[in-house]
């Protein structure tokens, strides 16, 4: 088929729900401009009182964060619903891979709602357990798979996980990763890491916190034969990153950290690992979601701060801290499209039909899947120091 023939869907003249999963929703979704959807919003809510439990990530809309009942990153929402083993409902207003998270750590019992099924990541949609697998039989040809320790970031799918649980690897967080890092060269005495899905963090991990070179570190890039390395590259390799990156992080750039810094005098640039490497060494203090939030909350009044993560947390953290002067580091807006799936009308929607008795857009995870994947997260739970806890 070539491209003429593809069918041409213009905005609001057509609907594929096969590439658009959570375009479709079983009944009306309420309209954006309902009057009534924040007042929908707390009746279905208290109706369903402690039968359900929402979670919000940072970088939700303010609208869903309203009613959420704690906020946080990815892992932590995971862990504070296997907090709340009597909440029948989880419903997890972030994406796809947390929602997955959740259904893993939580009961049998508890269905996991993610309000809509769009509400992908397309970072953990660049390592495809198909793609992985062909790495990793690649890498076996090349005589270097008996020294890989498979690493995959928490921001990656649940089969991405058991495939980690099953080859001896582990999951990490962007808090954690130097600790979960060290854990993996210490498995074989010619450790080697496979590192996934975001090749910022493995790459900032590796180089700034744990001393190794640029040099040590290659992309194997799944769209070409071999990941497009020789075999001696691999061989020479301490750090194989694949090539994946976050599509709101991977924006900020060093041009505009040059202009903050001559219009600001004194102004602090704080960014998340996701980041470039260039962006990354340019800034002043580097570290997780909820490193950037404690970071802003113990910085003195009247400082400067320039931050380089999701739009929304920036937003939210300005207004938190009126007495700071806190700009996104970006010229442009830079909201994640798919986190923002997640609006007010397929809240409501979602909570209605709960309260209706009806469950919509359950996230399940298969017995063997789950199985293999809480292999690599209670390795990841049982590493040393704060790692997972801050």
């Amino acid at each position: 088929m070539t491209t003429i023939d593809l069918p041409l869907l213009p905005l609001g003249k057509g609907r594929d729900a096969t590439a658009e999963r959570g375009v479709e929703c079983p009944g009306d979704l309420p309209a954006a401009s309902d009057p009534d959807l924040v007042a929908r919003a707390r009746a279905a809510k208290a109706a369903l009182g402690e039968r359900v439990f929402v979670l919000g990530h940072h970088y939700q809309r303010d609208e869903v964060i309203e009613f959420a009942d704690v906020t946080g990153d990815s892992f932590k929402l995971a862990r504070d619903a296997a907090g709340r083993p009597d909440a029948e409902f989880i419903v997890f207003c972030g994406v796809h891979f947390m929602a997955e998270s959740a259904d893993i750590l939580t009961a049998d019992t508890q269905k996991v709602i993610l309000p809509d099924l769009a509400a992908g990541c397309s970072m953990a949609d660049m390592a495809r357990l198909g793609q992985v697998e062909d790495a990793w039989d690649a890498m076996a040809d090349a005589g270097v798979q008996d020294s890989i320790v498979p690493v995959t970031y928490m921001n990656s799918s649940a089969d991405i996980k058991a495939f980690c649980g099953r080859n001896g690897g582990v999951v990490c967080t962007s808090s954690n990763a130097d600790v979960a890092l060290e854990w993996a060269f210490d498995q074989k005495p010619d450790a080697k890491i496979l590192f996934f899905p975001d090749q910022h963090l493995g790459r900032n991990t590796a180089v700034l916190k744990m001393g190794f070179s640029l040099d040590d570190c290659v992309v194997w890039d799944p769209r070409q034969a071999n990941g497009g390395l020789t075999t001696e590259e691999l061989e020479n390799a301490r750090m194989i990153l694949w090539k994946g990156h976050c599509s709101v992080h991977g924006r900020f750039t060093t041009d505009v950290i040059d202009e903050l810094r001559a219009k600001h005098e004194g102004i602090n640039i704080l960014v998340h690992p996701e980041c470039t490497h260039e962006v990354v060494l340019k800034a002043d203090l580097v570290g997780s979601t909820e490193f950037i939030i404690k970071t802003i909350e113990a910085a003195e009044p009247g400082t400067t701060w320039a931050i380089g993560t999701e739009l929304n947390l920036v937003q939210r953290l300005a207004n938190a801290h009126p007495d700071k002067n806190i700009v996104f580091l970006d010229r442009n807006v830079c909201y994640c499209s798919t986190m923002n799936r997640i609006d007010l009308p397929h809240f409501v929607w979602a909570m209605e039909n709960l309260v209706a008795g009806n469950v919509v857009n359950q996230i399940t995870v298969d017995d063997e899947t789950e199985q293999h994947a809480l292999v690599a997260l209670q390795r990841m739970l049982d590493l040393p120091g704060k790692s997972h806890r801050d």
